[in-house]
């Protein structure tokens, strides 16, 4: 009989992670490679990959470290397939006094776990996971303090929590938010920083050959393969990334350009949510590079924003508003997803360009994700769960706790702006002026209707008069709809008419 079994997941590759605290002689990590992880939705290979050879490389570390690993591979011909067949199959082989896990990232690993004490006749302690700077129960007294009705109000207390970015009681630079200086379109001429990739090891090696075998079938490529699996490595990327693109990247976060697939961009997200980096660590490097002179405080704020605020601020809505929140639909959409999002050919060469990074790398970054995938759904009317799994297969960084409120609220406003204030939405000039996409597009930007008119025109305006009645009251969206309202019968009509062939034909 040994002492704790503790079971990691494939997002907890952590090794401060709280269930390995204390860990004691005799005690045994579990880790599991199980198909009801690999298959619950159709996830990119690169992700599969990703996950896999990092948790073997995890793993090995821990063994290195003297802990004693079972660890089960996907293909052993005994795996049962799920987190609690595994366990099960564990508690037989180890005969543990007890079970310690950290609480899972997804609601639906969540509510397996209340199941495992009864299930297995042991004590089961699931502790908080601290890799958080807002812990689920500190994000639900700060909810019924009515302090986290806006991203922006909880991003400042956790300003002053932390201290990121804080001078005396105040903010750096005199103000919370530098948003305004870092939507800069890309200018001719710019060098880009070379990025960092990693080429597969030995056990990267065996992790494709496994997938591309198992899952090439699946949406996206896995040929050029260069993500960190290891902490060491994370660590690489993370200081490439302050040293070559932090400096740029509050001025170019928004901005977009065919054929550059990730710009200044951190592309770190992926280490974040798996584990091999954590938010503070993160935070806190970026914000030495202010300190330090290596960096402006405009980009500082802007990366730091997204991880301290948004990141941060997801995930607590998740935990607060689950199971019930996957079920609103407060704009009654309904329309299926459409093949160009499964690699269909399409003529909206914007949507051409992020699907295509997307499948290339199993990443796009945030405005790709927002302003032109989410923003062509929203318009479009694409049911929420559909264009949701889709967002959650198709990207490396992709868990259900930070997938589905960015995309049922912040995407798809299907939660009737609980996490975003207004819809997202926008036409074919935002796209034109954040990025080179539209220069040499089959459809025209100047055109508004007709069959040759950028869809993204008609499809807004059409947006706007079929939600009117549940948007026009909105005070963010009146001066919008003031905009509406002095467009006559017969333009309404014209793009209420392009709008239905276009949704109605096969150009999408």
């Amino acid at each position: 009989m040994t002492g704790t079994l503790r079971p990691v997941l494939g997002d907890q590759l952590t090794h401060g992670l709280a269930s390995l605290a204390d860990l004691a002689e005799g005690d045994v990590v579990l880790m599991a490679e199980v198909g009801d992880e690999t298959t619950y939705v159709p996830h990119h290979p690169q992700k599969i990959a990703l996950i896999l050879s990092a948790m073997r490389h995890f793993a090995a570390e821990l063994r290195e470290r003297g802990v004693t690993v079972d660890y089960v591979p996907l293909d052993d011909p005994e795996n049962s397939h799920s987190l609690s067949g595994e366990l099960a199959r564990a508690v037989a082989r180890h005969r543990p006094e007890r079970i310690i896990a950290t609480e899972p990232g997804e609601w639906r690993v969540w509510e397996r776990m209340g199941d495992w004490e009864s299930d297995l006749d042991l004590p089961v302690e699931i502790r908080d996971d601290d890799r958080f700077y807002c812990s689920r129960s500190d994000f639900a007294a700060l909810t019924a303090g009515n302090k986290t009705g806006r991203m922006e109000y909880f991003y400042r207390e956790m300003r002053r929590r932390s201290g990121l970015l804080m001078e005396g009681d105040g903010p750096a630079g005199g103000t919370w938010n530098f948003d305004k200086q870092n939507r800069k379109r890309l200018p001719k001429g710019l060098d880009l920083p070379h990025r960092m990739r990693f080429r597969p090891d030995a056990v990267t090696q065996e992790v494709l050959t496994l997938v591309a075998d198992r899952f090439g079938g699946n949406f996206g490529d896995l040929d050029g393969f260069g993500w960190a699996v290891t902490r060491a490595d994370a660590l690489r990327a993370l200081r490439h990334f302050i040293s070559d693109a932090l400096p740029c990247f509050g001025d170019y976060q928004d901005a977009m350009k065919a054929g550059e697939d990730f710009l200044f961009h951190g592309l770190i997200s992926p280490y974040l949510n798996i584990g091999l980096l954590t938010a503070a660590e993160v935070c806190e490097r970026a914000e030495a590079a202010w300190r330090d002179g290596q960096a402006p405080l405009n980009a500082v704020e802007g990366f730091v924003r997204q991880i301290l605020g948004w990141r941060e601020f997801v995930r607590g809505i998740y935990w607060t508003e689950m199971p019930g929140y996957a079920d609103s639909n407060f704009l009654n959409a309904g329309r299926d997803l459409p093949w160009m999002y499964w690699g269909g050919e399409t003529d909206m060469r914007c949507m051409a360009e992020v699907i295509g990074t997307t499948r290339r790398n199993a990443y796009a970054h945030h405005i790709q994700r927002l302003m032109v995938t989410g923003n062509f759904a929203l318009l479009a009317g694409i049911a929420p769960r559909q264009i949701e799994e889709w967002y959650l297969a198709v990207y490396a960084d992709a868990f259900d706790w930070v997938e589905l409120p960015n995309v049922h609220g912040m995407v798809m406003h299907a939660d009737g702006g609980r996490l975003g204030s207004k819809p997202y939405a926008a036409s074919g000039a935002y796209i034109d002026r954040m990025s080179d996409y539209c220069g040499r597009c089959r459809y025209d930007l100047k055109q508004k209707t007709g069959p040759d008119a950028c869809p993204f025109n008609y499809l807004y305006w059409n947006f706007l008069i079929e939600n009117e009645d549940k948007l026009r009251d909105n005070r963010r969206m009146s001066l919008i709809y003031g905009n509406l309202a002095k467009k006559d019968p017969e333009e309404r009509a014209a793009i209420m008419r392009s709008a239905r062939a276009f949704l109605d034909g096969d150009d999408w």
